[in-house]
């Protein structure tokens, strides 16, 4: 089941809601539980097993990790049974052919081994169990007591397929008590709608153009037809997460939590670094946190801070898929992190904001490939075009069409993609606040309307981050 589905707008979250916020509040836990197992059971009703053993395991692991017998040597064993169990886990239903057949050629063994099927959202909720334990064992925070808060944690539907991914210590007041009224309620109402609009409207109609471009052969691609498709890609998975985040933060405050911000307009960074502190927020606070920071951070010798920059960034590269492309999408990025930081951090002080804007797109762009194409060779092939090499030449008439027949979404994206919209609503609300409020309500009751006439007519729905 995904947010942007007329099942989950109309019929799953209706009942929920009302359930929710009718059998009183001493059942909203039970309630929300319930539904968070029913969402994932929609699609995964086996796995189902695999969360429940998880959270039972961890549960009891948390337990043990404070006992009062506890030796440090029996809360270090009891830490290592998590790990081993979550990340083998994770391991094999994510990883298991990689694995296989990478080793395979090494061995000189003829294997073809298949992938078991993923479960969703396993790397979401794997990392949130991860640092839970981890917490508990480092003395951070208390272990639940409550099987079911603790349960509700790991299984709560606004954010357990796609994140963002939630610490433990940030919502745990919120799993006992937490404040709901009709100003939070309508609040990530609006949210939801702006994520659905993201998604729907923005991501699945520019993302449309560039599964036309990839469907290509490259001897029919010319360089802008290249670079029009791989920048509707760049708008397509910036609206698609991005959206989803939005989804699920708003649909938080619909039940009363608030999760932090996972985007923060990162195409409008000025350096490499900068854009992976405003993309997917909680996975990289993940990674300082439980890797970056115990292999010693910045604060080493310089080759212990390429190990270190490298280490998390073929981790960051790995967690996004069980391919290489996605290693290799994630060492470039480290390795951009890298130069920046030992190289370019003075002198990038005195280059222009153009420059700095060119710069980073630019590269965020080309790493876009690696990310998308999980052949090698298709993805270097596509680079190769986009700068000149084969391919249809530099410009053709389908290219041309093409561009002309998105140049309005193209900039409605690139507008929507930056804080202009929310600066100018800002402003308009300090002039006008009456006439902003009765705009804010009429722009909404429209905006659902278009959302849901075109959710009846479209059959293009892909969501890019359900694979991982």
């Amino acid at each position: 089941m995904v947010f942007s589905s007329l099942f989950f707008i109309f019929a799953f979250l209706p009942a929920t809601l009302i359930l929710y916020y009718s059998l009183g509040k001493q059942l909203r836990n039970i309630v929300l539980l319930t539904a968070s197992l029913f969402f994932y059971a929609w699609g995964e009703p086996v796995y189902v097993l695999l969360m429940c053993s998880s959270i039972m395991i961890n549960y009891c692991i948390g337990t043990l990790l404070v006992r009062d017998d506890a030796s440090r040597q029996k809360r270090k064993f009891f830490l290592i049974i998590s790990l081993v169990f979550n990340l083998g886990c994770l391991a094999y239903f994510k990883y298991f052919g990689m694995i296989i057949n990478t080793i395979a050629p090494i061995g000189g063994w003829n294997l073809n081994a298949g992938t078991p099927a993923l479960p969703i959202g396993i790397s979401f909720y794997t990392f949130q169990i991860l640092s839970y334990v981890i917490d508990v064992y480092r003395g951070k925070i208390r272990p639940q007591k409550s099987l079911i808060l603790f349960a509700l944690y790991i299984t709560m539907f606004p954010q357990l397929v796609a994140g963002p991914i939630v610490n433990y210590g940030d919502i745990e007041s919120q799993l006992a008590d937490r404040s709901i009224n009709f100003k939070k309620f309508y609040s990530g109402m609006q949210r939801f709608l702006c994520g659905l609009a993201k998604k729907v409207l923005l991501a699945n109609n520019i993302g449309l153009l560039w599964s036309e471009v990839k469907a290509m052969p490259g001897t029919e691609i010319s360089v802008l037809m290249a670079w029009a498709g791989i920048i509707a890609f760049t708008l397509q998975i910036y609206f698609d997460f991005s959206g989803y985040s939005d989804m699920a933060i708003g649909l938080g405050k619909m039940f009363g939590f608030r999760f932090k911000e996972n985007f923060r307009y990162p195409y409008t960074s000025q350096s490499i670094s900068e854009f992976w502190r405003r993309w997917h927020i909680s996975l990289g606070s993940w990674f300082k946190e439980y890797v970056y920071i115990p292999l010693g951070g910045s604060r080493v010798g310089k080759w212990k801070l390429i190990r270190n920059l490298f280490m998390v960034w073929f981790l960051t590269g790995l967690w996004h898929g069980a391919s290489w492309n996605f290693v290799l999408w994630g060492l470039y990025f480290g390795t951009l992190i890298l130069i920046e930081k030992l190289f370019l951090q003075k002198s990038m002080t005195r280059w222009p904001k153009i420059v700095h804007h060119v710069y980073l797109l630019l590269f965020v762009v080309i790493g876009w490939v690696f990310f998308e194409f999980s052949n090698l060779t298709d993805g270097l092939g596509f680079l190769w075009i986009m700068f000149g090499v084969g391919g249809n030449g530099l410009i053709d008439n389908q290219a041309i069409v093409k561009l002309k027949a998105y140049a309005v979404l193209y900039i409605v994206c690139i507008i929507a993609a930056s804080p202009w919209p929310k600066m100018l609503a800002l402003l308009f609300k300090r002039i006008h606040c009456n006439i902003y409020r009765l705009a804010v309500n009429v722009y909404y009751s429209v905006l659902m309307f278009f959302l849901t006439t075109y959710m009846v007519s479209s059959t293009y729905n892909p969501f890019i981050y359900f694979r991982f």
